[in-house]
C-alpha cells in the first residue's frame, strides 16, 4: 500500500483563504445593516433628486469606515473572543491574522474611509465617521469590561450612519437626521438585550459584566427588552408627524412596532433563550423594514 503524502496547498488556496479572513474581520452582515441605514439618511435627505456620484462615495467611504472599526474592535477584544465559543474561530482568536496585522488593516480602512469622505463628500460626513470609529472602538470596547451601561454606549456608534448619510446630502445635521438617529439608539438596545441573553454563558466565561450576566435571573433583562421596544413605538411614529414621511410609513411603523412590543412583553413576563431569540429575529426584521418603509413612502 502507498504511503500517502500530504499535498502542499497552493499559493492561489492560500491566498483566498487570507482574503476570507480579512473580510470575516470586517463583518460584513453588519457592514451591510450600516451602509443600508447610511443609504436612507441619504435619500430621504435629498431633496433636488438623487445625487448617484455622491451616493456611491459616502457608501465607498462609509463601507471602509464600518470594516475597519469592526476590525480594530476585533483586535482589542482578541482575549476575550478567545473565550467565547461563539468568537473563539474568528481570525485573531485563531491566531490565523496577527494582532499586528489586524490593527494595520483596521488603522488602514479606517483611515482611508474618514479621508475619502472629506474628500468627496464634506468635513461634515468624515468629522461623523472620525467620531464613529472613536466611540465605537476606543470608548465602547474598553467599557464592555467595565459596565453593563456599555450597551447604551455602544448605541451612539452604531446610530451614526444615517446621520452620515443625510450630512452627505445635506451638508448639515438637522432635527429630521436626529429623529433617525434616536429611532437606532433605541432599536439597538432591545437588540442587543436579547443577544445579551442568548450568549450569557459565553460573556460570563469572557468576564464581560453585560446586564444578562449580571442579572442571571433574567428580571432586569426582561424589564428592558420591554421599556426600550415601549419607547421605540412613539419614536419610530414620528417621522410622519415632522413630516419626513406619510401615512404608509405611519402604519407599517405602527405594525412593526406592536409586534415588537408584543414579543417584548413575552420576555418581560419571562425571559429564556426562546424568547430572546424571538426578539432578537425581530429586530434584525424590523430595523431594514422600517428604513424602506421611510424610502418607499418618501418616493
Amino acid at each position: 500500500m502507498r504511503a500517502s503524502v500530504a499535498v502542499p496547498r497552493s499559493f492561489q488556496a492560500i491566498a483566498r483563504a487570507r482574503v476570507a479572513d480579512y473580510v470575516e474581520m470586517t463583518k460584513p452582515g453588519i457592514a451591510l445593516t450600516v451602509l443600508f441605514t447610511a443609504l436612507v439618511g441619504f435619500v430621504l435627505a435629498s431633496q433636488a433628486g438623487l445625487a448617484v456620484a455622491s451616493l456611491v462615495h459616502v457608501l465607498f467611504g462609509v463601507a471602509l469606515v464600518a470594516g475597519g472599526a469592526s476590525a480594530l474592535n476585533q483586535v482589542l477584544e482578541r482575549d476575550t473572543d478567545s473565550l467565547m465559543r461563539r468568537t473563539e474561530r474568528r481570525p485573531l482568536p485563531s491566531g490565523r491574522v496577527l494582532p499586528g496585522e489586524g490593527m494595520a488593516f483596521g488603522v488602514a480602512l479606517s483611515i482611508g474611509g474618514v479621508i475619502h469622505l472629506a474628500i468627496w463628500t464634506n468635513i461634515l460626513c468624515s468629522l461623523l465617521a472620525a467620531a464613529t470609529v472613536v466611540g465605537y472602538v476606543w470608548i465602547y470596547t474598553p467599557l464592555k469590561k467595565v459596565t453593563p451601561l456599555s450597551t447604551i454606549v455602544g448605541a451612539v456608534p452604531g446610530a451614526m450612519p444615517p446621520l452620515i448619510g443625510w450630512a452627505a446630502a445635506r451638508g448639515s445635521v438637522g432635527p429630521e437626521a436626529w429623529l433617525l438617529f434616536s429611532i437606532m439608539v433605541i432599536w439597538q438596545l432591545p437588540h442587543f438585550l436579547a443577544i445579551a441573553w442568548i450568549y450569557r454563558e459565553d460573556y460570563e466565561r469572557a468576564g464581560l459584566p453585560v446586564l444578562a450576566v449580571v442579572d442571571p435571573e433574567g428580571e432586569a433583562t426582561g424589564r428592558q427588552i420591554l421599556n426600550w421596544s415601549l419607547a421605540l413605538l412613539p419614536v419610530s411614529l414620528l417621522p410622519t408627524v415632522v413630516g419626513i414621511t406619510g401615512p404608509l410609513y405611519f402604519v407599517g411603523a405602527f405594525l412593526l412596532g406592536v409586534g415588537l412590543l408584543i414579543l417584548g412583553v413575552r420576555a418581560a413576563r419571562r425571559i429564556t433563550t426562546a424568547s430572546a431569540r424571538s426578539v432578537f429575529l425581530a429586530s434584525v426584521i424590523y430595523i431594514p423594514a422600517l428604513f424602506l418603509l421611510m424610502v418607499i413612502d418618501r418616493v
